[in-house]
């Protein structure tokens, strides 16, 4: 598994996009006054930022697994014109880049805004929650400067605990299991508190992410705590109903689910601790007196690791959208073509033998069980270029593709949801999954340069990208405005309005719908059980 956690850690692009100023508009002030201080940013291309902008005190010492405390500090004078340091995560080198500092004082935001605000109104703020499977990635990653001048937006990139700070869980620990996900909240309670201070409206705050982060968006529509605190979700790569069969990950890695039950991670928790000496009495006191790196060596425990059964998770996400217990907002939702395609290359690529036509059946038990020869017939290895490529298809389909739109479906009974499916083929493949056994389709983060800049680079500046980036950002931008994406001279985009969607897709020839239940073949994959 720690191969597909170093395939996703590198997933985070800068472009700007000038508009010119009239009377409507003025001139947004580089101070600005907060409960973290009075911040001093900078002007950067079209936009203002502030970066490193603290959220909530220091989770060090006896904060260490604690639920995040706010910061108060409006009197203080601050730089925020910096880097913040990334929540404690394997390393992950960016080519052309320095290390990335890390720290455990790390709960940090960053804001970007138009550069010119206009007169007498408040602009929608966009709350960015990173992907990373809950152990990698940060806020600072990704430049929001496209999504900010572009769609007059406020952007606000968010630092969560991740791995064993963020997830751990141990019998009778307040908070337990959920410590990144209080972080995250936290980050929306800041925005609440702040977001008039750079022209943003408060009762109008879009949380939107992939990945883990798309999980925690998704798992915030079912929160009690989130109430009041988003009007509107945008869900990527992480629904609230994957499921993801044994092997399809990685090899051998049994079935998981974006979250776990309290007990589990409990379980889990008591288990990392006795490895790393810290069985007893005071296993809590004795794992705060250990060094961040000694607590590395077990963070990607802790993958897909948010827990419910607690305070802020009552329920199983899943079984909550399904239920319909979920905040009444309207919600996108939706993936990427070939979302398996990059664990499937990683995995080959790590291990040549892995996901071969000769395994190809034995592969298929272990995910589908008695079932796996329907399987077999519906995906035929004389359908694909390779065993690799019939499993990343298969994998997408049951794990990824078909539990979406069940997902979007339910959401769509109670408030209005709009689905999507990107799957241009041809854009940076920035989720790492390079292997000529799995053909580069739209793999699982191919998405994101598409919104943001990645680590100060825009990887689609030419056309057709650069194109279809502009349609993205307009779609996600007017959502978080209105309710409703729209994009000039693009498609209307109809909200969801059956099990079949419909469903939008953004690929290289443009904007269209899609037969995306026919596509990944939904109505066989709805009665087939994932072991």
């Amino acid at each position: 598994m720690s191969s597909t956690i170093t395939l996703l850690a590198v997933i985070i692009v800068g472009g700007v996009a000038c508009t010119s100023a009239d009377d409507s508009t003025h001139a947004a002030p580089l101070q600005v006054s907060t409960s973290s201080g009075i911040l001093h940013g900078r002007t950067v291309g079209a936009t203002r930022q502030f970066t490193g902008v603290r959220y909530a005190q220091a989770p060090t010492g006896d904060r260490r697994w604690a639920p995040p405390v706010p910061v108060s500090d409006p009197k203080a004078d601050v730089d925020a014109t910096g880097v913040a340091p990334q929540c404690p995560q394997a390393a992950t080198p960016v080519p052309g880049k320095p290390p990335a500092t890390q720290g455990e004082d790390c709960l940090y935001l960053n804001v970007t805004t138009p550069q010119r605000i206009p007169d007498g109104s408040s602009l929608p703020v966009m709350v960015w929650w990173h992907g990373g499977g809950y152990v990698s990635g940060s806020g600072s990653s990704y430049d929001a400067q496209r999504l900010a001048d572009a769609g007059d937006v406020v952007v606000v990139t968010v630092n969560y605990r991740l791995g064993i700070f963020g997830y751990l869980g141990l019998p009778g620990l307040a908070g337990s299991g959920d410590f990144g996900f209080a972080d995250q909240l936290q980050s929306l309670r800041w925005v609440h508190d702040n977001a008039r201070a750079f022209g943003g409206d408060p009762g109008n705050v879009t949380v939107f992410g992939e990945s883990a982060g798309g999980m925690s968006a998704c798992a915030a529509l079912t929160s009690p705590a989130a109430k009041g605190l988003i009007s509107k979700a945008i869900i990527e790569s992480g629904s609230c109903a994957l499921d993801f069969p044994t092997g399809s990950l990685f090899p051998g890695v049994p079935q998981s689910r974006p979250y776990a039950p309290l007990e589990q991670s409990e379980a889990t928790g008591v288990q990392v601790a006795a490895s790393l000496g810290c069985a007893g009495a005071d296993t809590v006191g004795c794992l705060r007196g250990l060094p961040v790196e000694k607590l590395l060596t077990q963070n990607e425990t802790f993958s897909n690791g948010l827990a419910y059964g607690t305070a802020l998770l009552p329920t199983s996400p899943a079984t909550a959208v399904a239920d319909g217990n979920t905040l009444r907002i309207p919600v996108i939702t939706g993936g990427n073509v070939e979302e398996n395609g990059a664990f499937t290359a990683g995995a080959v690529t790590a291990d040549p033998h892995a996901y071969t036509a000769e395994s190809y059946p034995a592969d298929l038990r272990a995910a589908y069980g008695d079932r796996a020869q329907e399987v077999a017939a519906r995906y035929p290895l004389s359908s694909f270029s390779s065993a690799p490529a019939a499993l990343a298809r298969v994998f997408t389909d049951s794990g990824w593709s078909c539990p979406t739109l069940r997902a979007a479906h339910d959401l769509s009974k109670h408030a209005t949801t709009f689905t999507y499916e990107f799957a241009d083929a041809t854009g940076p493949n920035v989720s790492g999954g390079d292997n000529p056994a799995v053909p580069k389709a739209a793999f699982h983060a191919d998405e994101l340069p598409y919104l943001f800049g990645l680590n100060g680079t825009n990887l689609v500046p030419h056309p057709p990208q650069s194109t279809l980036s502009a349609a993205m950002i307009e779609y996600w931008t007017s959502f978080a405005h209105s309710g409703t994406p729209t994009a000039a001279d693009q498609p209307q985009w109809p909200s969801v309005s059956g099990a079949c969607g419909p469903v939008q897709s953004f690929a290289a020839d443009g904007v269209h719908g899609v037969d995306f239940r026919a596509e990944h073949q939904c109505d066989f994959w709805d009665s087939v059980p994932i072991t």
